[in-house]
């Protein structure tokens, strides 16, 4: 295997992520939560997380359409996770600005929300989601996560809103 095939298995997999025995997109998603908290909490600004967020999940799409275009004969295999990566960054968006000198706990309550929204999004594949699940090649791997990552998002910016208009926690 060449050395740039060997980066592109090593980017599809999600880093080793995607070799679990069980759940691998799992495994890809909570890679994508740890890198989407780091992002959040070196930012520290609402503006800055959304910008950094968004980077990190243009990177990995732009890295995942490249490595899948190398390594895979347009199947989403189950190894393949950096879609997943790409789409619970997408889905943490509405939790930009909570790492900035608020509650820990409530940092984490929405990360463990943003996770398991995305997961919701991305194993039932409602609508748009489903309708890119069946595309072949790249673009299907990459954008039926893209997407359950934003309807995630959108559900939890909802959740948010109502957290502060009934319960004064945002």
């Amino acid at each position: 295997m060449a050395r740039s095939d060997r980066l592109a298995w090593l980017i599809a997999c999600g880093f080793g992520s995607g070799l679990a025995p069980r759940a691998p997109g799992t495994f890809g998603s909570l890679l994508g939560l740890g890198i989407g908290g780091v992002v959040l909490w070196a930012t520290g600004s609402a503006a800055g997380g959304v910008i950094g967020l968004l980077a990190a999940a243009a990177a990995a799409t732009l890295a995942g359409l490249w490595a899948i275009a190398r390594v895979s004969d347009g199947d989403d295999h189950g190894w393949i996770v950096i879609d997943e990566i790409a789409g619970q960054l997408l889905a943490m968006l509405p939790l930009a600005g909570l790492a900035a000198g608020r509650d820990v706990r409530v940092a984490l309550i929405g990360g463990v929300m943003a996770f398991v929204l995305f997961r919701l999004f991305d194993i039932t594949k409602p609508g748009p989601v489903g309708w890119a699940d069946r595309q072949h090649g790249g673009a299907g791997i990459m954008g039926d996560d893209l997407l359950a990552g934003l309807g995630a998002a959108i559900v939890l910016a909802g959740l948010r809103w109502l957290a502060a208009y009934w319960g004064g926690v945002a």
